[in-house]
């Protein structure tokens, strides 16, 4: 029996959109993670301290926030139910790495209060992936 329910324009726009969103966080992550010497050098000094006082678990927890992230997308544009699991595996990273990125580094002392935006931005697309793709299974668009 197949299912012939009628999948919105939305639904289609919104997940290319995280797709594009969650490429651009594992692009992130690994010029981050694989930062040269020399660029990392070209850098102002209070930058550099910043980015070497994170610790290895923020770099583990971004690694599983952008790689959840990136295969919930892809299941949400293969109308997987599986997606939802991998976004609350994302979220579930996403949530402290960013309370260490603003709260215990001094990001905001380096950046400023900008330092804050990108981090709620993380979230809060985390948490609606979440609550998107549970609403995608009680609609039924996802097998």
């Amino acid at each position: 029996m197949k299912n012939n329910t009628k999948i919105p324009t939305y639904f289609w726009g919104l997940s290319v959109f995280f797709l594009l969103w969650n490429i651009m966080g594992v692009a992130s992550f690994f010029m981050h993670i694989f930062i040269s010497e020399a660029s990392l050098a070209s850098l102002p000094v209070a930058e550099q301290e910043l980015y070497n006082s994170y610790p290895m678990w923020t770099n583990v927890a971004f690694g599983f926030a952008v790689l959840g992230g990136f295969i919930g997308s892809i299941g949400l544009l293969r109308k997987r139910k599986w997606a939802k699991m991998a976004f609350i595996i994302s979220l579930g990273a996403i949530v402290p790495q960013m309370i260490h990125n603003v709260f215990l580094a001094n990001s905001i002392e380096v950046y400023g209060l900008g330092s804050v935006v990108m981090p709620l931005f993380v979230v809060v697309f985390g948490v609606f992936l979440v609550w998107f793709s549970g609403f995608c299974i009680g609609k039924k668009w996802l097998k």
